[in-house]
């Protein structure tokens, strides 16, 4: 078992070296939605930039740009997320910030993902805008359960009554609102350092036939504290942990719940084990939710 364990680890991380690609960085402290080497099981949900909708740094609060064509299928959505205390409290922190911008933006690019990114920092490094884009059919579409254990546990199993489109979709703006608020705690110098290094480590990394231990590459990967692959499911991961906290509220039938958190439980266990403590710690937070295997 701790065999057969090891050599799907190592096929799916030699899968995920395989699918990197090169996205290119922008200046003046801003960065696009794909500003960064992007392993492709991620851009698979996150797209690519297809749109421009600019976030300003000078009108805080939230900017909503809804087609009108999809207004009614974000309402619900929006609903959906707003429906539980941990979506009301990420929604109210940005709506009533006047020194920050989010930008919330439909798309029919990318239909099924979202994505966000367009971050601008102020002088200081404080994070003073940035955009969500959501693809205009949300309420579809599970992600790959190797980045994202929480939004891919919503899929349809004869063992529980499915999850509803408007709940799969408020998931993803919640994966989107953890990426946000990440952003905004780590090191703003950092966090466009790794932008526009990734691509350079990734195109030495795949000329050089994929040996890690290229003197080039391991300075690289000290500037930006990991490789492009670890800092993507860092990133992810904090965006998992939001979709957790919000199903978390949100699925109150404790079976249906437990049924969820196991289902996570098994995938971070598979993919994710060395980040499960972020995971465990949102279990935790609340003392009345029944553990469902995280103990």
């Amino acid at each position: 078992m701790k065999l057969s364990r090891i050599s799907i680890s190592l096929a799916l991380f030699l899968l995920v070296l395989l699918s990197l690609t090169a996205i290119g960085f922008t200046a003046e402290k801003g960065l696009t939605i794909r500003d960064t080497a992007m392993p492709s099981l991620v851009s698979d949900y996150h797209g690519s930039e297809t749109e421009t909708y600019f976030a300003s740094n000078s009108d805080g609060g939230i900017n909503e740009i809804i087609p009108a064509k999809y207004a009614t299928r974000y309402l619900a959505w929006k609903k959906d997320f707003l429906s539980t205390q941990a979506g009301r409290d990420q929604w109210a922190k940005y709506e009533n910030n006047p020194n920050f911008s989010l930008t919330i933006a439909v798309s029919s690019e990318n239909a099924e993902g979202a994505a966000t990114g367009k971050y601008r920092w102020d002088q200081s490094g404080k994070l003073v805008a940035a955009t969500i884009t959501l693809g205009s059919r949300l309420d579809n579409g599970y992600p790959n359960p190797i980045y994202f254990p929480v939004m891919n546990s919503l899929v349809a199993t004869e063992s529980y009554v499915p999850i509803s489109g408007n709940t799969l979709a408020a998931t993803k703006i919640a994966h989107e609102f953890g990426h946000v608020i990440r952003t905004a705690q780590v090191d703003a110098h950092l966090y466009q350092l790794q932008g526009q290094l990734m691509p350079q480590y990734n195109k030495i990394f795949l000329a050089n036939g994929r040996q890690a231990g290229d003197p080039t590459l391991v300075d690289l990967e000290r500037q930006m504290g990991g490789t492009p692959i670890t800092i993507w499911e860092d990133r992810e991961y904090w965006g998992e942990t939001n979709a957790m906290l919000y199903l978390r509220d949100r699925i109150t039938q404790t079976d249906l719940r437990c049924s969820l958190f196991s289902r996570m439980r098994r995938s971070v266990d598979l993919y994710a084990k060395q980040y499960e403590k972020r995971f465990f710690d949102i279990v935790h937070a609340s003392p009345s939710t029944k553990l469902c295997g995280w103990q």
